[in-house]
């Protein structure tokens, strides 16, 4: 079970990565407004997400890619408090799925820890 965790959570990060790029827009638009470079930011991050996903995979390089995964973990979720803040503005029927999404962050970074 172990082996597949960490096969599940590279394709995590690598899919993720790659949404960026696919669909950029919905990404930039939950980045504060407090911070500039919108899609600079979210390519940046969606490489970042890909790397580290790949560097899951060997054994050699896991513990660094996990501390990536945490410290990327942590500074994304300013952009999952804000998406929370415009879905609960707009009366969104969607709100508790953003709200879901904060403590699902904690575990995400839990599960990255695990392989520190």
């Amino acid at each position: 079970m172990a082996n597949s965790a960490i096969y599940i959570m590279a394709a995590v990060y690598i899919f993720s990565g790659s949404m960026h790029f696919l669909k950029p827009k919905g990404f930039a638009r939950i980045i504060p407004p407090w911070l500039p470079g919108h899609y600079t930011l979210v390519y940046v991050s969606g490489i970042a997400e890909i790397i580290l996903g790949l560097l899951l995979l060997p054994d050699s390089t896991r513990p660094f890619a996990a501390w990536g995964i945490v410290l990327l973990l942590i500074a994304v979720f300013p952009a999952n408090v804000y998406m929370a803040q415009i879905f609960y503005r707009r009366k969104s029927r969607f709100f508790w799925l953003t709200v879901l999404r904060l403590p699902l962050q904690f575990f995400l970074i839990w599960w990255a820890w695990l392989y520190t």
